[in-house]
């Protein structure tokens, strides 16, 4: 058995001491229950000893021991925790060929377990091993005819088509062939491989045999949406919640169909029905909520989502919302009051519309004030809240409060790129070139291979109109990581037409504005044709620009290359 030498692993005292309350709190939390069946297996001690060795070699990133101590004890023991344990790491780590091995003898010690044999399945799948998948499928469903193999699948399905097609044709060779699930997983695979009719076909066969299966009647609208269009899907919804009228899944996606199909009316005339016969269906009264701030029914969208406050799910959306439906009724006092109850994912997004609100109100002051106490509310925030109140500042015209706040804020969080990347876009190229120098190699010290950062350094020596052999490495770095980015594809080919590369500068400005349409481009663009004396061609660039870009003053940069044009003509 392997053991883990701390000392060489570079542990501090601290770091040990962090560590064992982690294995505490873990092993406790998902191995401690196994012991008790450990024990009785008569090798107790040495099966909790080999545990936390595992626990400490995850914490200490020695992925292996722990790995290789949880396959034993999940071969040898009875704990399905301990079991699971050994799965997960072996999933997290890809390594399908242990996970097999743990699943097997799952399987061969509890052969009637279904939950082992989903696992073989699942990791029989992902390791593209499809006889066996389809055999233990075969096996779950002899159990369990009615078992629900949708889970298998999920977020697992074969990527290539060919893989798909070989086991569609292994599922339908299997004995139970016939089954509603297998009918619907073959369908879900034809479906993923644009074999629409056929998929309609093999789920159409499902559906006869289990009409009420909430999974097969939602993929046969996927595909008569796929095939049929709107009206045939509408009316396949419509029909199936007639026939449901109490499973709320197939009702919310009628409306949901209904809804995305510019029938938001409709959809809330149904959803008023279906939240009075399901007062607490949460999903129903978000829905309900946001159809009816689209249709301005705002009174009626603040009914639905103050019901949302206390849900644990919705709770954030819920607040976000009745900020949002305030603000359309121009109840700013309350908008500001619900954004800053917001957390979670939209916690950025609501102080951004939350500032916006203060602007509109003439009060930037007041919202600096605001976000700093924030920082001290959500430290987890800090380095968007910095970088908002910079914004800010920079928008009342104090760019050297703005500039001094990012550096302070980088001294907190000195590994911060964004915080970095906010001075970038602050500093002068010109005034600002050493400095500039300094954070842009910090930068790329933090993220060597940033498409972002590579062009902003790129450029900025560009702009400077030094170091171009560097710069345009940079470039090109950038370009390798972001193919086909407009903006780096400017930043190379002004790079290359400093160095009166322009060939190069042309080939790649060419590509740019065709991406981008930007007129500052195609400038730049005509005169790289130009000075590669290729006039023919800036005769038509010139021509496209004038066409897209009528009267537009960039384009008078190019009016003194026309002179030796008309010259040679006359």
């Amino acid at each position: 058995m392997r053991h883990i030498n701390y000392r060489s692993n570079g542990m501090t005292i601290r770091q040990y001491s962090t560590t064992i309350l982690l294995v505490s709190s873990m092993a406790y939390s998902a191995h401690i229950r196994a012991s008790e069946d450990i024990y009785h297996a008569k090798f107790n001690q040495n099966a909790i000893e080999q545990t936390m060795i595992a626990e400490f070699a995850l914490a200490a990133n020695d992925t292996p021991t722990a790995l290789h101590n949880y396959t034993v004890l999940a071969i040898r023991s009875n704990s399905t925790s301990v079991k699971q344990r050994a799965l997960d790491i072996a999933i997290e780590n890809n390594n399908l060929e242990a996970a097999l091995d743990i699943a097997t003898h799952w399987v061969v010690q509890e052969p009637n377990d279904v939950p082992a044999k989903f696992y073989l399945a699942h990791i029989a799948l992902k390791a593209h091993q499809y006889e066996l998948a389809a055999n233990v499928l075969d096996s779950i469903l002899k159990l369990d005819p009615n078992s629900d193999l949708e889970s298998i699948l999920e977020g697992i399905s074969p990527e290539s088509a060919e893989d798909r097609q070989n086991l569609v044709i292994t599922l339908k060779n299997s004995k139970q062939n016939n089954n509603p699930s297998i009918l619907a997983l073959i369908a879900s695979l034809q479906a993923q491989n644009n074999e629409f009719e056929e998929a309609l076909k093999t789920i159409n066969k499902a559906l006869k045999k289990k009409s009420k299966v909430t999974g097969f009647i939602l993929l046969k609208a996927n595909l008569l949406t796929a095939i049929e269009g709107e009206d045939k899907t509408l009316k396949w919804l419509e029909r199936s919640s007639r026939k449901n009228r109490n499973n709320l899944e197939i009702n919310l996606a009628e409306v949901r169909y209904l809804i995305k199909n510019g029938q938001p009316e409709t959809g809330l005339n149904k959803l008023k029905h279906i939240i009075k016969r399901w007062p607490d269906a949460e999903e129903a009264l978000i829905i309900a909520g946001l159809t009816a701030i689209d249709l301005k029914q705002y009174d009626l969208a603040e009914q639905y989502l103050v019901e949302l406050r206390f849900s644990p799910k919705y709770q954030n959306d819920a607040y976000y919302y009745l900020a949002v439906n305030a603000e359309r009724k121009e109840h700013f006092e309350t908008a500001k009051a619900y954004y800053r109850l917001v957390d979670g994912n939209l916690y950025m997004l609501s102080r951004r519309s939350l500032i916006a609100i203060y602007n509109k109100q003439g009060k930037l002051h007041d919202v600096l004030r605001f976000l700093t106490q924030e920082r001290v509310n959500y430290p987890q925030h800090a380095s968007f809240l910095y970088q908002a109140q910079s914004e800010i500042l920079k928008t009342l015209g104090n760019k050297k409060a703005a500039l001094g706040l990012l550096k302070e804020a980088s001294k907190n969080l000195p590994d911060d790129p964004e915080l970095l990347y906010s001075q970038v876009l602050l500093l002068d190229p010109f005034q600002d070139r050493a400095q500039l120098d300094l954070v842009l190699k910090k930068l790329l010290e933090i993220e060597p291979n940033s498409p972002t950062y590579l062009n902003a350094f790129a450029y900025t020596l560009a702009l400077q109109n030094r170091r171009l052999d560097e710069a345009r490495e940079y470039a090109e770095r950038a370009l390798e990581n972001a193919p086909e980015q407009a903006s780096i594809l400017d930043t190379l080919g002004y790079i290359t037409y400093l160095q009166n590369d322009f060939a190069t500068s042309a080939k790649v400005l060419g590509q740019a504005y065709q991406i981008s349409k930007s007129v500052k481009i195609g400038v730049r663009y005509a005169k790289s044709l130009y000075m590669q004396g290729a006039l023919p061609e800036f005769s038509k660039v010139l021509q496209i620009l004038q066409l897209n870009h009528p009267n537009d003053p960039q384009l008078a940069q190019l009016d003194q290359l026309l002179l030796p044009l008309n010259s040679k003509k006359s």
